[in-house]
């Protein structure tokens, strides 16, 4: 029994925690992590530096946590604990004091876990890299003195840990060359749970209805005291219920009684959160994220038919302090004072603690602290080190802060300072810097050469433009109200001023810094020259597009002085690399630099600036170039107006581009047109000082664009943008068709055709075609609508027409808008119909393994005339769907049929055609194709040559049963190199071939019978010459014999000394 208590109670305490490591979803889950909290957080076991929010007597109260992103915002995040400018640590180059990354957390550890260690995490970045210590309840740990402590990167481990040696409060220590800092403390708790006790409880009696409260005494545990209901008629939250802002509060009240209590609550003076929710039967008040306005005095009452029972408690809200006001890094001269302020919200308000290097900073004659305020008199080398400001009450510390650097050292110049040589003009001012670098910051004097410079008398002079360049500033004389100042004068940053130079200026100033750590100096040489003038010709031209011109530009200057061109058009730098080729900046002489525009654009007009560079001064100059050239494209063209066969347009001017606007040309495009066409207008002339015209002869329902394009004496310009299409209005078409004419058709008909009329000429919607005609000699018209306006043909039919009668027709059209114009009147005459008569005398003949060959007449008809005959062909073994055919033009009675297969019966017929249709078949003919050749070819091929012929011989051929019979053979020859050859017929399987010329020649020899050509031999080169005999079997020496021909040749042309 015992153990089940303890059991139950200790899945309580693990439930509660578990609850709680909620907002801690990115940690370990093992027992030990779930037992790890941050120190702002409540626990149920209590804590020696916060109160318990629970008592045996009170009932219960839970405080959870705001959620994770929440709580790091406002208290637990080290970016917000501890705060310091990155204007020195951007860069790990530069040396800086420690600073928290990472700060130790509260750490409870359960004396029954596996885990066998205990770490407390520190993280510090710094350069140099700091070192670590621990100190526990303020003493520093000493890690040699017990070997179960290890340090780990900051990290402090404790092997095997023991309450009674381990427990208490943790800081962790940094330092590096910088300063020290503390972080916040973090304390260490053992927890373990007993065995309930073993004393058998008395029995408790109660009667049927009443409420009864059964205590359970905990067992013996640590840390805190877990939550006791006592003995009451009601068992409620605390008189006083302190809640962190931005947590979730839970009060609860329990009554007894019968019938069972309705539970109620209200705020006193107030009124209850919207965003509270109530709980298990309305028991527990539950406020999430609360706020400070939700503070106040809260009453549950718990009421039943025999009276009702109230408990008033206060709701109290408080803050962890929070910075409003950080410490910036900061470096000062040696004797400056410095002020830090650090400030802190929260409730109850926070107070304020200095620590320098991790030690409270105590006040000091020249060092005074006043909440949050940190005030040094005069700092010097012992001041630097690493400030920490502490906010904190009674919930809570943060820490900021700051490295404070003490400069101490000599007068230094930049190394481009130390010497320089400064040109300035007559009657310019210049301002000669003096800038050197020291700590305390140096005191500046002037002298020229061994005089001591100092300021002279007042002068008046211009208003003044100072222009900085390269470290010295030379003062520009500029046009203003005449001011009265000293000429030289050295100025509060320590620059020398010098006005209205004059020759006698010239000489080396010398400047020196001087501080209580050395003094250095800095040498500049002035020297004054005369000014530099321009001239740049010609100031204004005008100029046509494709021209060319040349600008001069000239400088006078003092001879001592290098001068540099720069061209500008409207403003801008001329690149001469990327123009087109159109500039060209020509340096003739040293003192003058010419620039070339070829070929000028309206682009190039504008205003061209030369200027003048020197070490001394700069001066420039302008000139105007206007450029003629072909208008601009005009505006927005505008339709006016549209009918049938006009549109009126309106249009914006052109620009003239310097050469004012002859005439304007209208253009319009449709669907049909190719591409712009010009129209005719109205006026016909349109003057360049004319904004509208109207366009005339257009077609009718038809889509136009038109723009618009100027011209002037120079030519003309691009084209306008096209308006916005839009169609012409419907109007009776006027164009008929053409070229009316008949065509063949069957027997009784008339067929009449035409060449459809262009949708161009349409003229509106519903365009069809009135077919009009008669008989020849006849007074009424028949008419016949077309409603398509694509065709192009009409048949009439009446079986009362003879054939080839002759009528007289017209085509008209017409559309929605009414009937248009008829086409001129032609005669044609009806179709004469289809052929009556069959072919007679067919005849078919087989050629070949595969031709056949055909023949027939015809009888010639007055009427149904042929264009032409078709015969049609099949196997006698396939179906008469598998019919082939083939069709003659004309008047030809005869063809030959290709492709067919060998030794295969065909049948055939042959009818007549022409437009009307087919005649009737003639009677049916048939014939068989030959069989095929021999597939064997000639073997055995024998030759022997004599002279310029060649005599052959072969073995006879000899057919298969389903081949031909061979009727003699073909020996082809040719010479080799040559496509034409000759053949030689023979009925033997012999023949004698004649070579007439000299050469190489290639012979085959084929079988031949009815069937056609059989399969060749193998081939054989035969060489023609004039020599003795030579066989087949001596043709492997005929090439040697004919190289020792030409040996023989050449030994009887050398001389012997040649061998």
């Amino acid at each position: 029994m015992a153990s089940c208590w303890r059991l139950i109670l200790f899945l309580s305490v693990t439930r509660w925690l578990s609850d709680y490591s909620e907002a801690l979803s990115g940690l370990s889950t093992s027992y030990a992590a779930l037992l790890r909290i941050k120190k702002s957080s409540t626990s149920p076991f209590g804590s020696k530096s916060r109160p318990r929010f629970s008592s045996p007597s009170l009932g219960t109260i839970s405080v959870s946590p705001p959620s994770w992103r929440g709580a790091a915002q406002q208290y637990h995040s080290p970016g917000n604990l501890y705060h310091s400018s990155d204007a020195f640590r951007q860069d790990e180059s530069v040396d800086y004091g420690p600073v928290f990354v990472q700060e130790p957390d509260d750490v409870i550890f359960p004396t029954d876990s596996d885990e066998k260690k205990v770490a407390l995490n520190c993280e510090v970045r710094g350069n140099p890299s700091p070192s670590y210590r621990w100190l526990r309840n303020g003493t520093e740990i000493a890690l040699e003195s017990d070997y179960r402590y290890s340090l780990i990167d900051g990290t402090f481990i404790i092997s095997n840990p023991s309450e009674l040696r381990d427990s208490g409060l943790y800081q962790c220590l940094a330092t590096n060359s910088f300063g020290s800092i503390l972080s916040r403390e973090a304390t260490l708790q053992f927890a373990y749970l007993g065995n309930f006790s073993g004393r058998t409880r008395s029995a408790v009696s109660v009667r049927e209805g009443q409420g009864v409260v059964l205590m359970c005494s905990p067992p013996p545990h640590s840390p805190g005291v877990m939550g006791e209901y006592e003995p009451k008629i009601e068992v409620h939250f605390p008189f006083t219920v302190t809640a962190a802002k931005g947590t979730t509060v839970k009060m609860e009240c329990f009554a007894l009684g019968n019938p069972v209590p309705t539970i109620t609550w209200m705020k006193v003076n107030g009124y209850i959160p919207s965003k509270s929710r109530l709980r298990k039967s309305q028991a527990v008040l539950e406020i999430p994220n609360l706020q400070l306005d939700d503070a106040g005095i809260y009453e549950c009452t718990a009421e039943n038919s025999r009276g009702k029972n109230s408990f008033r408690g206060q709701l109290q809200i408080f803050t962890y302090p929070h910075w409003v006001q950080k410490l910036n890094d900061t470096q000062l001269d040696s004797g400056s004072p410095l002020q830090w302020e650090c400030k802190a919200t929260g409730k109850p308000r926070p107070t304020y603690r200095w620590l320098k290097n991790g030690a409270p900073l105590l006040p000091q004659s020249r060092v005074d602290t006043v909440n949050g305020i940190l005030a040094i008199q005069s700092v010097n080398q012992s001041d630097a080190g690493m400030y920490q400001c502490l906010a904190e009450n009674k919930y809570g510390a943060i820490y900021a802060s700051a490295e404070l650097k003490i400069l101490a050292s000599p007068p230094s110049f930049e190394l481009n300072q130390v010497k320089k040589s400064i040109i300035v003009t007559k009657d310019r001012g210049v301002l000669i810097e003096c800038e050197p670098q020291g700590s305390p910051k140096p005191a500046i004097s002037w002298r020229k050469g061994d005089k001591a410079v100092r300021a002279n008398k007042s002068v008046s002079f211009f208003s003044t433009v100072v222009q900085r360049t390269r470290g010295t500033c030379v003062v520009m004389n500029g046009w203003g109200p005449k001011l009265a100042r000293r000429r030289i004068a050295i100025l509060p940053d320590g620059s020398l001023r010098i006005l209205n130079a004059s020759k006698a200026d010239e000489g080396k100033y010398i400047c020196q810094g001087v501080n209580i750590f050395g003094s250095a100096e800095i040498i500049a040489s002035l020297s004054v020259k005369e000014p530099t003038r321009i001239e740049l010709t010609p100031k204004r031209t005008e100029l046509t597009v494709g021209e060319s011109i040349v600008l001069n530009c000239k400088a006078i200057h003092d001879a001592s002085l290098d001068v540099t061109f720069y061209w500008t058009l409207k403003g801008q730098p001329i690149d001469f690399e990327k123009e087109g080729g159109h500039f060209e900046n020509i340096r003739a002489q040293a003192s003058s630099a010419d620039l070339m525009i070829r070929n000028i654009l309206l682009m190039h007009a504008g205003r061209y600036g030369c200027r003048v560079q020197t070490t001394a001064d700069s001066v420039s100059d302008e000139a105007e170039l206007l450029v003629r050239g072909p208008p601009g494209p005009p505006g927005v063209v505008i339709v006016e107006e549209i009918t049938e066969s006009t549109a009126t347009l309106s249009w914006s001017p052109a620009t003239d581009n310097h050469s004012p606007i002859s005439s304007y040309n209208l253009q319009a495009r449709s669907p049909f047109s190719l591409g712009w066409q010009t129209v005719k207008t109205v006026p016909e002339v349109i003057t360049g000082d004319m904004e509208s015209a109207m366009a005339v002869d257009l077609n009718p329902w038809v889509e136009y664009e038109f723009r618009v394009v100027a011209t002037n004496p120079i030519g003309t310009g691009d084209p306008s943008i096209p308006s916005r299409m839009i169609r012409t209005n419907e109007a009776v078409p006027k164009t008929a068709p053409s070229n009316v004419s008949g065509r063949s058709g069957r027997r009784h008909e008339l067929v009449i055709a035409w060449e459809p009329v262009s949708e161009e000429f349409q003229n509106g919607e519903g365009f069809g075609y009135i077919v009009a005609f008669r008989p020849n000699g006849t007074r009424g018209w028949k008419e016949k609508m077309v409603t398509s306006s694509e065709a192009s043909k009409f048949i009439y039919r009446d079986e009362s027409v003879p054939p080839l009668t002759p009528f007289e027709v017209k085509v008209g059209v017409y559309n929605n808008k009414g009937d248009g114009p008829f086409s001129q009147i032609v005669v044609i005459c009806s179709a004469e119909g289809e052929p009556t008569a069959a072919p007679t005398d067919v005849t078919a003949t087989s050629v070949s393994v595969s031709e056949i060959f055909v023949v027939w007449k015809h009888v010639k008809e007055s009427l149904g005339r042929p264009q032409g005959f078709e015969i049609s062909y099949w196997k006698d073994t396939e179906p008469e769907d598998s019919v082939e055919t083939v069709r003659t033009r004309g008047n030809e009675s005869f063809v030959m049929l290709t492709g067919l297969e060998g030794n295969t019966l065909y049948h055939l017929t042959v009818r007549a055609y022409n437009g009307a249709g087919y005649g009737p078949p003639s009677r049916e003919a048939s014939t068989t194709t030959k069989r095929h050749p021999p597939r064997e070819p000639p073997g055995n091929l024998r030759w022997e040559q004599q002279g310029s012929q060649v005599s052959l011989g072969w073995e006879p051929v000899r057919p298969l049963a389903n081949e031909s019979e061979v009727m003699g053979y073909k020996v082809f020859y040719r010479q080799e190199g040559h496509s034409e050859g000759q053949v030689i017929e023979t009925q033997k399987p012999q023949a004698v071939v004649p070579l007439p010329e000299a050469g190489v020649y290639i012979i085959e020899v084929r079988a031949y019978s009815e069937g056609g050509d059989g399969t060749a031999s193998s081939q054989i080169r035969v060489p023609s010459y004039s020599g003795g005999k030579i066989t087949s079997a001596q043709s492997t020496l005929h090439s040697l014999s004919k190289w020792s021909s030409v040996t023989l040749l050449l030994a009887l042309m050398l001389p012997s000394s040649s061998w």
